[in-house]
C-alpha cells in the first residue's frame, strides 16, 4: 500500500482538491488497493469543516465529489503513515520540513513538482479570489495528478 498525503493551509481548498481528483484517478485505474490518499492542513482553521463551497461546486462540475472530506490539521503521525506528503506551495513545505519528526519515512516534495509543464512550484490559494481560481487548481490537480499516479505506478493512464 502506498499512501500520499496532500497537504494545504486549512485543508478546504487545494488540498482536498488535489486528494479528491487523484482518488478518482486511483479508482478509475483500478488501483485503489494498492494507493490511499489523504488530506490535511498545516494550521487548524477548519478542522471538521468541509472544502469551501466553491471548492465543491467546482470540483463537482467536472464529476469529483468532495462533499464527503473534513478538515484536519497534520501530525506526527502523519509523517511515519504516509509514505509521500505533497505540499501545494513552498511556505506549506517549510512548515512540513519543520514539524517533521527525525523518525519519519514520509518523503516531503511540493504536489507541482509532479507537473510535466508546470512553470509555477505553488498551486496558487484560490480562497480569496472569484470561481477562476477553483478552476485553475482544478486545471492542474488534474494533469498534476495523473502524472503523480504514472511516476508511482509506471506505466498507468
Amino acid at each position: 500500500m502506498i499512501k500520499v498525503l496532500f497537504v494545504c493551509t486549512g485543508n478546504i481548498c487545494r488540498s482536498p482538491t488535489a486528494e479528491g481528483v487523484f482518488r478518482h484517478i486511483v479508482m478509475a485505474a483500478g488501483l485503489a488497493d494498492r494507493i490511499e490518499t489523504d488530506s490535511a492542513a498545516t494550521h487548524g482553521y477548519h478542522i471538521g469543516d468541509p472544502p469551501d463551497p466553491r471548492t465543491i461546486a467546482a470540483a463537482k462540475a467536472r464529476g469529483f465529489d468532495l462533499s464527503p472530506l473534513r478538515a484536519r490539521k497534520v501530525t506526527t503521525a502523519d509523517f511515519r503513515r504516509f509514505d509521500l506528503i505533497l505540499a501545494m506551495d513552498q511556505g506549506h513545505l517549510a512548515r512540513l520540513q519543520a514539524l517533521r519528526p527525525a523518525d519519519a519515512r514520509a518523503e516531503l516534495r511540493l504536489f507541482l513538482d509532479y507537473h510535466p509543464g508546470a512553470s509555477l512550484k505553488d498551486v496558487p490559494d484560490p480562497y480569496y479570489g472569484d470561481t477562476s481560481g477553483f478552476e485553475h487548481v482544478l486545471d492542474l490537480a488534474e494533469e498534476t495528478a495523473r502524472h503523480l499516479l504514472q511516476k508511482i505506478v509506471p506505466g498507468t493512464k
